[in-house]
């Protein structure tokens, strides 16, 4: 199912991004400061997307819970908008060149997997598959408010580019709500 230890990483830390929905807000990701530690790794960011500086925090750590032999997480940055997820999906297949994202992961059945493709799935099942993982951070999360369907879209990595997984609603495990934005999680591979 997963191609790579990266794309399942990935995968389970876009879960826990959507059940650990710490939000802070800042103006600059240290993602786009010029003394980066990423600094030659172009992390796009849509335009008027707010940095969630704690989420971000938060999803480095889960990483070393899930990979705890690995000495640094990769470059991570975490960002929400009100634009819609078909816009977000868009500008970032069109600005990694792939043109259009397709209507799912089979590519209308092709049997290779599109570059840019829509997923779905259900906030609560998604919350419950991550609870290991939150357990073992101390993060305390209230399942039942976990409720409704998301919509979402990967956006495989470039050489310069990170990953970018979207949702949109996605569950915030410090509000306890389902909250109704276009959640952008930048991953490096």
């Amino acid at each position: 199912m997963f191609t790579s230890k990266r794309t399942l990483l990935a995968s389970m830390l876009f879960i826990l991004v959507a059940a650990g929905g710490c939000r802070k807000e800042s103006s600059l990701s240290e993602y786009e400061s010029p003394d980066a530690p990423s600094k030659g790794y172009n992390f796009i960011v849509y335009p008027g997307s707010r940095f969630l500086a704690e989420l971000t925090e938060m999803v480095k750590k889960a990483h070393f819970v899930i990979v705890p032999t690995d000495k640094e997480a990769p470059a991570t940055a975490i960002y929400d908008t009100d634009a819609p997820l078909e816009d977000v999906a868009t500008f970032y297949a069109k600005q990694y060149g792939y043109g259009k994202v397709a209507p799912d992961v089979t590519g209308n059945l092709s049997s290779a997997k599109p570059p840019a493709y829509y997923t779905s799935g259900d906030l609560h099942a998604d919350e419950l598959a991550v609870k290991p993982i939150l357990d073992k951070m101390n993060v305390q999360v209230d399942y039942s408010k976990a409720k409704g369907k998301y919509r979402g879209a990967n956006i495989d990595a470039q050489p310069n580019r990170p990953h970018v997984t979207l949702s949109r609603p996605y569950f915030d495990t410090v509000s306890q709500k389902v909250i109704d934005r276009t959640m952008i999680m930048l991953i490096r591979e």
